[in-house]
């Protein structure tokens, strides 16, 4: 009993607390972002994703495991797409992209809030609070860099990722079909670019600048509690 109390005490706990900061934005973002496609697509007149039980809060209805460690390792991933059927839509070719767009959409509004709370919550958890404290205000940072790198790597024009399906719409219906045929190779082509560093950089950079463009919410939220 005396060994095993003395293992547990000795086990390296920052490394479980530093996997659940990373792992719980993650699943927050995909979740919403996933969301927001299913519920603009619903709203549009395709019940698809409804009927597949993807209009739900519940992340493991949405999570792609490897999408989720590269999110994780990388700071950029994705999830298991949402079902669409574009052919229900009045407009299918707009309908298709405003659904994309939902999910980027979501994600930039989810890195605003946070970046609010980020400035509302700096005083009384990053400067007066304690252990816990310090973990919740670095879990609310993450989720706000997360979020927004997400939108940034989902508006890329490759398919599968949803700034194609926005690309797509402008397309003659020749080089649609023809795009749309060689789709199923994305994926293999981002697992890629993702693992070797390929894209890291460039949307790294980038998260980075919009990033600092938008950290004047957080000044503000800062400024709106300081007096």
């Amino acid at each position: 009993m005396t060994t095993l109390f003395r293992i547990w005490h000795g086990l390296d706990w920052s490394v479980l607390t530093n996997i659940l900061l990373s792992v719980i934005p993650a699943l927050l973002c995909i979740t919403l972002h996933e969301l927001s496609h299913g519920a603009v697509a619903y709203a549009l007149g395709d019940r698809t994703a409804k009927e597949a039980g993807r209009l739900t809060l519940n992340p493991l209805r949405h999570i792609d495991p490897w999408g989720l460690v590269m999110m994780v390792l990388f700071r950029f991933g994705w999830a298991k797409p949402v079902p669409v059927n574009m052919y229900r839509f009045k407009k299918p070719r707009q309908g298709m992209a405003l659904t994309a767009l939902a999910g980027p959409a979501a994600n930039l509004i989810i890195a605003v809030m946070f970046l609010f709370l980020y400035g509302l919550l700096y005083r009384p958890l990053y400067i007066r609070g304690g252990a816990f404290a310090h973990a919740l205000f670095e879990m609310i940072a993450t989720t706000g860099y997360l979020s927004l790198s997400l939108a940034v790597f989902n508006l890329l024009p490759i398919s599968p990722l949803d700034g194609s399906k926005v690309l797509f719409s402008f397309l003659s219906d020749s080089a649609y079909d023809k795009l749309m045929y060689y789709e199923r190779y994305g994926m293999i082509v981002l697992i890629v670019l993702v693992a070797t560093g390929g894209l890291s950089g460039v949307l790294g950079n980038v998260t980075g600048w919009v990033y600092d463009k938008l950290f004047f919410i957080a000044e503000f939220a800062f400024k709106m509690v300081s007096g």
